[in-house]
């Protein structure tokens, strides 16, 4: 089969599409054929080198990916040859052929295309696991959502707004801005234009926010604190603007609140599993009425994945970049 591979040279990692062994099919696995994935940031770090897949994955990049079966290890009634399937992978994607463990298949959703089911599994479930099992977001109360332009951001404003809550979503260009209007933020903020601080306690007549989803880190991290209610939640989901910083500890022990600190590649199959089934308990109803669309800002063959690399490194992207596989 045909997969991307990442060269490393002097001026930087170079994405080539060229022939890979098969993937061996192991019990409790299905085979599929590749259809379409996605690009997250995880796969820029990874391409860099800065980002080792997690033990026994395939060193091959994509974290999402959807398709049909075709074939199954074991003899079974859930699935079968030629159901279409999407899946969170820890890797793997940027292929014609992923074997994947049974436990992480998702049904494409009645009426979606290969393309949109490819951008359900990892950045609904990242804003799923986060939002609802981590932070224990409650109906009623307010989030603010960094990057609500991203691919995370963009569905997390979708649940919440579903579940009942108030979003305030920061991105940093007007068409972001709007995009994350359009999709129900009560308040948008351009943090380019404006300190997202001072305007998010405006909004909320100084009380500030009950949860934070933040991906920028230690560049937010003295706002985002001030920000919080008594019993708020900081979650951090990525590291964009440095991992290092100062906290004032009595700030968090006067508010009683939470920093979380969560990751969803490396947890194990089994939790990956509940998270699938949790999420589709509370949300397969809207997914499948259309109240939840994934924002696709284009669609490009796999063998551009380089230039799509390009195209996320330089944030010009509105929700979801996704490579055509087949």
């Amino acid at each position: 089969m045909y997969a991307i591979e990442v060269d490393q040279t002097p001026s930087g990692p170079v994405l080539v599409w060229r022939e890979v062994d098969e993937p061996i099919l192991r019990s409790g696995e299905a085979l599929v054929n590749t259809r379409a994935t996605t690009l997250n940031r995880a796969d820029l770090s990874q391409a860099a080198g800065n980002y080792a897949p997690p033990p026994g994955a395939t060193h091959i990049m994509g974290l999402d990916m959807s398709g049909e079966i075709e074939a199954v290890a074991d003899q079974e009634q859930d699935w079968q040859a030629g159901d279409t399937v999407c899946a969170l992978l820890p890797g793997g994607g940027y292929a014609e052929r992923v074997a994947v463990d049974k436990r992480l298949l998702i049904p494409i959703p009645t009426g979606w295309s290969f393309e949109e089911a490819a951008c359900l599994p990892e950045v609904y479930l990242t804003a799923y696991v986060n939002i609802f099992m981590e932070a224990g977001f409650q109906a009623g109360e307010t989030v603010l959502v960094h990057g609500g332009a991203s691919g995370v951001g963009t569905a997390a404003i979708q649940m919440v707004k579903l579940a009942g809550g108030r979003v305030i979503a920061t991105a940093g260009r007007p068409d972001k801005v709007e995009t994350c209007r359009a999709l129900g933020a009560d308040l948008t903020i351009n943090y380019r234009r404006d300190d997202f601080a001072a305007a998010a306690r405006d909004f909320t007549n100084g009380e500030g926010v009950d949860l934070i989803l933040d991906m920028v880190g230690a560049e937010y991290l003295e706002r985002n604190v001030s920000l919080l209610k008594v019993r708020g939640r900081l979650v951090f989901i990525s590291t964009l603007g440095g991992s290092q910083a100062e906290i004032n500890i009595g700030q968090l022990m006067g508010k009683r609140a939470r920093l979380i600190g969560s990751v969803l590649r490396p947890r194990p199959v089994v939790e990956k599993a509940e998270i699938i089934q949790r999420f589709r308990e509370q949300f397969w109803k809207q997914i499948e009425s259309g109240a939840i669309k994934p924002v696709i800002d284009r669609v490009l063959p796999v063998a551009d994945a380089h230039k799509a690399h390009e195209i996320m490194r330089n944030y010009e992207n509105i929700g979801k970049i996704v490579l055509k596989v087949r």
